[in-house]
Protein backbone atom coordinates (compact mmCIF):
# COMPACT_ATOMS: atom_id res chain seq x y z
CA UNK A 1 0.00 0.00 0.00
CA UNK A 2 1.18 3.56 -1.06
CA UNK A 3 1.70 6.01 1.42
CA UNK A 4 -0.90 8.87 1.84
CA UNK A 5 1.66 11.90 1.76
CA UNK A 6 -0.35 15.24 2.81
CA UNK A 7 -0.28 18.04 0.51
CA UNK A 8 2.52 20.95 -0.10
CA UNK A 9 1.91 24.34 0.06
CA UNK A 10 4.64 26.91 -1.13
CA UNK A 11 4.65 30.05 0.68
CA UNK A 12 6.78 33.02 -0.64
CA UNK A 13 6.85 35.20 1.54
CA UNK A 14 8.99 37.37 4.13
CA UNK A 15 10.73 36.87 6.99
CA UNK A 16 9.49 37.93 10.39
CA UNK A 17 12.07 38.14 13.36
CA UNK A 18 9.28 37.63 15.84
CA UNK A 19 7.81 34.49 14.60
CA UNK A 20 4.29 36.40 14.44
CA UNK A 21 3.73 36.56 10.88
CA UNK A 22 5.21 36.16 7.38
CA UNK A 23 7.06 32.70 7.00
CA UNK A 24 6.48 31.57 10.37
CA UNK A 25 2.53 32.33 10.50
CA UNK A 26 2.44 30.81 6.87
CA UNK A 27 4.46 27.41 7.98
CA UNK A 28 2.65 27.07 11.49
CA UNK A 29 -0.87 27.72 9.92
CA UNK A 30 -0.33 24.89 6.89
CA UNK A 31 0.54 22.61 9.46
CA UNK A 32 -2.01 23.37 11.76
CA UNK A 33 -4.16 22.27 8.69
CA UNK A 34 -2.36 19.39 8.04
CA UNK A 35 -0.45 20.00 5.05
CA UNK A 36 3.38 20.68 4.44
CA UNK A 37 4.99 23.86 3.73
CA UNK A 38 7.70 24.64 1.31
CA UNK A 39 9.03 28.11 1.25
CA UNK A 40 11.18 30.50 -0.93
CA UNK A 41 11.83 33.64 1.35
CA UNK A 42 10.82 37.18 -0.59
CA UNK A 43 12.33 39.48 1.77
CA UNK A 44 14.41 39.77 5.45
CA UNK A 45 12.91 42.59 8.09
CA UNK A 46 14.06 44.09 11.32
CA UNK A 47 11.01 44.57 13.09
CA UNK A 48 9.37 43.83 16.28
CA UNK A 49 5.56 43.39 17.78
CA UNK A 50 5.13 47.02 17.11
CA UNK A 51 6.27 47.84 13.59
CA UNK A 52 8.75 47.04 10.72
CA UNK A 53 11.84 49.09 11.15
CA UNK A 54 13.15 48.10 7.99
CA UNK A 55 12.72 45.57 4.87
CA UNK A 56 15.45 43.90 2.59
CA UNK A 57 14.48 42.11 -0.59
CA UNK A 58 16.45 38.87 -1.44
CA UNK A 59 17.95 39.03 -4.14
CA UNK A 60 15.53 38.26 -7.04
CA UNK A 61 17.71 35.40 -8.74
CA UNK A 62 18.31 33.43 -5.64
CA UNK A 63 14.56 33.91 -5.30
CA UNK A 64 13.80 32.19 -8.52
CA UNK A 65 16.08 29.54 -7.39
CA UNK A 66 14.58 28.63 -4.27
CA UNK A 67 11.11 28.25 -6.01
CA UNK A 68 12.29 26.27 -8.91
CA UNK A 69 14.23 23.62 -7.13
CA UNK A 70 11.20 23.37 -4.47
CA UNK A 71 8.51 22.94 -8.06
CA UNK A 72 10.88 21.01 -9.37
CA UNK A 73 11.13 18.45 -7.24
CA UNK A 74 7.91 18.70 -4.98
CA UNK A 75 4.44 18.15 -5.91
CA UNK A 76 3.15 21.96 -5.06
CA UNK A 77 -1.07 21.74 -4.11
CA UNK A 78 -1.23 25.33 -3.88
CA UNK A 79 0.80 28.53 -3.85
CA UNK A 80 0.44 31.42 -0.90
CA UNK A 81 2.05 34.63 -1.60
CA UNK A 82 2.85 37.20 1.40
CA UNK A 83 4.70 40.08 1.32
CA UNK A 84 6.87 40.87 -1.96
CA UNK A 85 9.65 43.21 -1.41
CA UNK A 86 9.58 44.77 -4.26
CA UNK A 87 9.30 44.65 -7.75
CA UNK A 88 12.12 42.47 -9.02
CA UNK A 89 10.56 39.75 -6.93
CA UNK A 90 7.28 40.47 -7.97
CA UNK A 91 8.13 39.90 -11.60
CA UNK A 92 9.83 36.39 -10.74
CA UNK A 93 6.79 35.78 -8.59
CA UNK A 94 4.89 36.16 -11.53
CA UNK A 95 6.80 34.23 -14.16
CA UNK A 96 6.57 31.21 -11.48
CA UNK A 97 3.28 31.52 -11.53
CA UNK A 98 2.88 31.85 -14.97
CA UNK A 99 4.57 28.42 -15.69
CA UNK A 100 2.43 26.61 -13.62
CA UNK A 101 -0.83 28.13 -14.16
CA UNK A 102 -2.69 25.32 -13.32
CA UNK A 103 -1.48 25.70 -9.42
CA UNK A 104 -4.29 27.46 -6.79
CA UNK A 105 -2.58 30.51 -5.43
CA UNK A 106 -4.06 32.86 -2.76
CA UNK A 107 -2.52 36.32 -2.51
CA UNK A 108 -2.09 38.26 1.02
CA UNK A 109 -1.24 41.64 -0.37
CA UNK A 110 0.77 43.09 2.36
CA UNK A 111 1.19 46.42 1.90
CA UNK A 112 1.58 48.14 5.16
CA UNK A 113 2.82 46.70 8.57
CA UNK A 114 0.44 46.64 11.23
CA UNK A 115 2.41 49.48 13.49
CA UNK A 116 1.86 51.83 9.82
CA UNK A 117 5.10 51.43 8.06
CA UNK A 118 4.63 51.53 4.10
CA UNK A 119 6.22 48.07 2.64
CA UNK A 120 4.61 48.67 -0.78
CA UNK A 121 5.88 51.52 -3.26
CA UNK A 122 4.18 52.76 -5.83
CA UNK A 123 6.29 51.10 -8.44
CA UNK A 124 5.63 47.88 -6.80
CA UNK A 125 1.82 48.34 -6.16
CA UNK A 126 1.67 49.10 -9.73
CA UNK A 127 2.90 45.80 -10.74
CA UNK A 128 0.57 44.06 -8.21
CA UNK A 129 -2.34 45.17 -10.21
CA UNK A 130 -1.82 45.15 -13.39
CA UNK A 131 0.39 41.66 -13.50
CA UNK A 132 0.07 39.86 -10.44
CA UNK A 133 -3.36 39.86 -9.36
CA UNK A 134 -4.84 38.74 -12.94
CA UNK A 135 -3.32 35.26 -12.38
CA UNK A 136 -4.29 35.12 -8.70
CA UNK A 137 -7.57 32.80 -7.47
CA UNK A 138 -8.19 34.40 -4.30
CA UNK A 139 -6.89 37.63 -2.77
CA UNK A 140 -7.77 38.76 0.70
CA UNK A 141 -6.75 42.24 1.87
CA UNK A 142 -8.17 44.13 4.12
CA UNK A 143 -10.54 47.20 3.84
CA UNK A 144 -7.55 49.41 3.66
CA UNK A 145 -5.28 47.35 1.35
CA UNK A 146 -8.92 46.68 -1.01
CA UNK A 147 -9.08 50.39 -1.05
CA UNK A 148 -5.30 51.17 -1.74
CA UNK A 149 -5.46 48.20 -4.22
CA UNK A 150 -8.93 49.94 -6.47
CA UNK A 151 -8.73 53.54 -5.52
CA UNK A 152 -12.29 53.10 -4.70
CA UNK A 153 -13.68 54.10 -1.09
CA UNK A 154 -16.60 51.77 -1.72
CA UNK A 155 -15.59 48.21 -0.32
CA UNK A 156 -17.88 46.67 -3.06
CA UNK A 157 -16.72 49.20 -5.57
CA UNK A 158 -13.05 48.12 -4.56
CA UNK A 159 -14.14 44.36 -4.84
CA UNK A 160 -15.46 45.03 -8.52
CA UNK A 161 -12.10 47.05 -9.59
CA UNK A 162 -10.33 43.94 -7.94
CA UNK A 163 -12.40 41.52 -9.93
CA UNK A 164 -12.02 43.01 -13.07
CA UNK A 165 -8.36 42.55 -13.39
CA UNK A 166 -9.11 39.10 -13.86
CA UNK A 167 -8.71 38.06 -9.90
CA UNK A 168 -11.20 35.40 -9.58
CA UNK A 169 -12.20 35.77 -6.07
CA UNK A 170 -11.61 38.76 -3.16
CA UNK A 171 -11.99 38.42 0.43
CA UNK A 172 -12.18 41.69 2.49
CA UNK A 173 -12.01 41.69 5.67
CA UNK A 174 -13.45 44.21 8.05
CA UNK A 175 -11.00 44.50 11.16
CA UNK A 176 -9.92 47.82 10.22
CA UNK A 177 -13.30 49.08 9.91
CA UNK A 178 -15.26 51.27 12.50
CA UNK A 179 -18.19 48.40 13.57
CA UNK A 180 -19.24 46.69 16.40
CA UNK A 181 -18.34 43.47 14.93
CA UNK A 182 -15.89 42.13 12.04
CA UNK A 183 -17.68 41.56 8.70
CA UNK A 184 -15.63 39.76 6.55
CA UNK A 185 -17.31 39.44 2.61
CA UNK A 186 -16.09 36.84 -0.11
CA UNK A 187 -16.77 38.24 -3.82
CA UNK A 188 -17.00 35.19 -5.89
CA UNK A 189 -16.49 36.30 -9.62
CA UNK A 190 -19.26 39.61 -9.04
CA UNK A 191 -20.40 41.74 -6.40
CA UNK A 192 -24.12 40.00 -6.60
CA UNK A 193 -21.89 36.54 -5.56
CA UNK A 194 -21.06 37.62 -2.19
CA UNK A 195 -21.01 35.34 1.39
CA UNK A 196 -20.55 37.47 4.35
CA UNK A 197 -19.55 36.56 7.94
CA UNK A 198 -19.97 38.19 10.90
CA UNK A 199 -17.30 37.69 14.01
CA UNK A 200 -16.99 39.35 17.59
CA UNK A 201 -14.79 41.69 17.33
CA UNK A 202 -11.39 40.96 20.11
CA UNK A 203 -9.99 43.55 22.16
CA UNK A 204 -6.66 43.34 20.82
CA UNK A 205 -4.38 44.13 17.99
CA UNK A 206 -2.63 41.21 16.39
CA UNK A 207 0.41 40.41 14.28
CA UNK A 208 0.15 38.18 11.55
CA UNK A 209 -3.32 37.54 11.26
CA UNK A 210 -3.51 38.25 7.70
CA UNK A 211 -0.69 35.70 6.95
CA UNK A 212 -2.67 33.20 9.47
CA UNK A 213 -6.03 34.13 7.24
CA UNK A 214 -4.40 33.62 4.03
CA UNK A 215 -2.18 30.78 4.80
CA UNK A 216 -5.04 28.51 6.14
CA UNK A 217 -7.27 29.02 3.30
CA UNK A 218 -4.60 28.27 1.03
CA UNK A 219 -4.13 24.85 3.08
CA UNK A 220 -7.52 24.11 2.80
CA UNK A 221 -7.52 24.55 -0.99
CA UNK A 222 -4.72 22.49 -1.04
CA UNK A 223 -6.82 19.41 0.31
CA UNK A 224 -9.43 20.09 -2.06
CA UNK A 225 -11.89 21.70 -0.31
CA UNK A 226 -14.24 24.67 -2.50
CA UNK A 227 -13.29 27.94 -2.00
CA UNK A 228 -16.35 28.90 0.03
CA UNK A 229 -15.53 26.15 2.45
CA UNK A 230 -12.03 26.75 2.78
CA UNK A 231 -12.55 30.34 3.52
CA UNK A 232 -15.15 30.00 6.07
CA UNK A 233 -13.20 27.12 7.81
CA UNK A 234 -10.22 29.37 7.62
CA UNK A 235 -11.85 32.31 9.03
CA UNK A 236 -12.85 30.00 12.08
CA UNK A 237 -9.28 28.76 12.17
CA UNK A 238 -8.11 32.03 12.35
CA UNK A 239 -10.43 33.67 14.84
CA UNK A 240 -9.76 30.94 17.24
CA UNK A 241 -6.29 31.89 17.27
CA UNK A 242 -6.12 35.16 17.70
CA UNK A 243 -8.76 34.74 20.97
CA UNK A 244 -5.94 32.50 22.33
CA UNK A 245 -2.94 35.12 20.87
CA UNK A 246 0.17 35.65 23.01
CA UNK A 247 1.74 39.01 24.24
CA UNK A 248 4.91 37.89 24.26
CA UNK A 249 6.52 41.67 23.67
CA UNK A 250 5.48 44.80 24.51
CA UNK A 251 3.26 45.12 21.46
CA UNK A 252 0.99 43.25 19.23
CA UNK A 253 -0.35 39.97 20.14
CA UNK A 254 0.95 36.73 18.27
CA UNK A 255 -1.79 34.15 17.29
CA UNK A 256 -1.78 30.76 18.68
CA UNK A 257 -1.99 28.97 15.36
CA UNK A 258 -0.61 25.44 16.58
CA UNK A 259 -2.28 22.84 19.08
CA UNK A 260 -1.27 23.34 22.49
Amino acid sequence: MSEILPPIVLSLSGHDPTGGAGIHADIEAIAAAGCHAASAITCLTVQDTHNVQSLSPSDPRLFRQQAEAVMNDLPIAAIKIGLIGDTAVCREIIGIIAKHPTIPVVLDPVLAAGGGSDLTGEKLLDSIRSDLLPLVDLVTPNSEEARRLSDREDLAEAAQEILSTGCSNVLITGTHENSEKVINTLYQGSVENIQSLEWLRLPRSYHGSGCTLASAIAARIALGQPMLQAVTEAQEYTWQTLNLANRFGSGQGLPSRLPN
